[in-house]
């Protein structure tokens, strides 16, 4: 950290002073605009990303007021996931999913569910095709009207059908353990098996897509110059990737 914002950070820390803090909003905005537009890649054309700005911007004021530098925490990391929780608050708030979609999407995680306990394996989109009684052409449209439900974060994945505590992530409910890392102390020991455990029981193509958007961050078109698709084919297989660990976490979270 330059030295020229910590010492902005230790003025703020003393003063709680607002133009302080709106000096530091102005340094780290290019934050906000950053994890909008990840969230934004793939949404449908009427979520205008201005939008998931604003509302990031509250997130990182948030960050802000709330953040304690001697601990020694990344603010960066902290940042973007309150940051994000503001966006995603501001989605769910807003309800831009139609009725109609979350009731498709709670028919595929079924179906899901269903073909799982009988195959005993992750079924293929045809399989799940066949047993919705829909043709494989219009499963993968139905991928493209479910990608506003699939923008979650992994926390609130692995918070899946828990009824406590159902308005914040896990993230925030998580007791801090005085981590070096944020991100380590986002999910306990046991949480984090249990999406290792979801991840790994993905097809191959699935497991690439969570892992180059969660964890090295790509954007949708990044992965899909990776795999050679298109960035519409790459929301298909985000969006079918989600549902499929939701459908496991929660068959973990029932046994």
């Amino acid at each position: 950290m330059e030295a020229g914002i910590i010492a902005l950070w230790h003025t703020y820390g003393r003063s709680r002073d607002q133009g302080m803090r709106d000096r530091l909003v102005l340094h780290y905005a290019p934050l906000v605009k950053y994890v909008a537009g990840r969230v934004g890649t793939g949404l449908p054309a009427h979520v205008d990303v201005a939008d998931l700005i604003q509302s990031g911007i509250f997130g990182l004021v948030d960050a802000i007021e709330k953040f304690e530098p001697e601990r020694g925490l990344k603010f960066e990391t902290y940042a973007m996931q309150r940051i994000r929780g503001a966006i995603l608050d501001d989605l769910r708030s807003q309800d831009w999913v139609p009725r109609s979609v979350r009731s498709r999407a709670r028919d595929v995680e079924r179906a899901l569910e269903r073909l799982g306990g009988r195959l005993q394996r992750t079924p293929t989109d045809r399989e799940l095709a066949a047993e919705l009684k829909i043709g494989l052409g219009e499963l993968r449209e139905l991928y493209a009207q479910l990608q506003l439900t699939s923008v979650v974060a992994l926390d609130e994945l692995i918070a899946a059908g828990r009824s406590a505590g159902a308005g914040s992530s896990l993230a925030e409910s998580l007791p801090d353990e005085g981590a070096e890392d944020p991100i380590a102390s986002l999910v306990d020991q046991d949480s984090r098996r249990q999406l290792a455990d979801a991840i790994a029981q993905l097809a191959e193509r699935d497991r690439v897509v969570v892992t180059l958007y969660y964890f090295e961050n790509l954007t949708l078109a990044e992965i899909g110059k990776v795999l050679g698709v298109t960035e519409s084919r790459v929301c298909q297989l985000h969006t079918r990737a989600v549902l499929r660990l939701r459908t496991k976490l929660n068959e973990q979270l029932d046994a």
